[in-house]
């Protein structure tokens, strides 16, 4: 799975996966909106909520989101820079939308698992890429609505753009789309000619 497609993940997952708040409620959660966030205050994964990630879920996730964006010689690989964290951190959160990915993430690694004992007598995460690649290629496309993989494929659909999201939005993930936003600088020369040239302005 190269970079581009990574990227089209990113546009589906930019709209449904805002950044993690990382504070602690401290007044009383007004119905469908949360709380007052302590905003000077720094918090570890699973602080504002119980976390949903099994051990073995944990290493099945991320075995996954090794393999949906692998290291190459541009970034390291979102198993490397623990996305499966984000991804159990935003389904554990105690909103509708995060409730629904819940329970579809955690069927979906659960069927993966009893998948990969099914063909290879392992584990997803003790698997072989090339093995974790075999499984995963059978649910990385669209199916027809009576598929029996419909769910499977949902999840996977989901599990991805969950996965472009939380790379993109690290450090090593801007560096690697070459976005150089929120940073300072001395002068702007405007949008370069070729651009300009491309939506009609000159």
């Amino acid at each position: 799975m190269d970079r581009r497609t990574s990227l089209q993940w990113l546009l589906a997952a930019s709209a449904s996966s805002p950044a993690l708040a990382s504070a602690k409620p401290t007044a009383k959660p007004v119905s469908g909106i949360g709380s007052d966030p302590d905003v000077v205050r720094r918090y570890k994964s699973g602080d504002l909520w119980p976390l949903s990630f099994t051990e073995r879920e944990r290493r099945c996730a991320s075995a996954l989101c090794g393999l949906i964006i692998p290291a190459d010689d541009r970034s390291p690989s979102a198993a490397e820079l623990k996305v499966e964290a984000f991804i159990d951190e935003w389904i554990s959160a105690p909103y509708e939308d995060q409730k629904h990915d819940r329970a579809l993430v955690l069927k979906g690694l659960a069927w993966l698992d009893a998948e990969s004992e099914r063909r290879f007598g392992v584990v997803f995460a003790a698997a072989t890429a090339a093995q974790q690649s075999q499984i995963a290629d059978t649910i990385c496309s669209p199916v027809a609505k009576d598929s029996p993989l419909v769910e499977q494929v949902n999840f996977f659909a989901r599990f991805r753009d969950l996965t472009a999201g939380g790379f993109y939005t690290t450090p090593e993930g801007m560096k690697d789309l070459g976005y150089v936003g929120n940073t300072p600088s001395q002068t702007f020369d405007g949008p370069p000619a070729a651009v300009l040239k491309i939506v009609g302005v000159s």
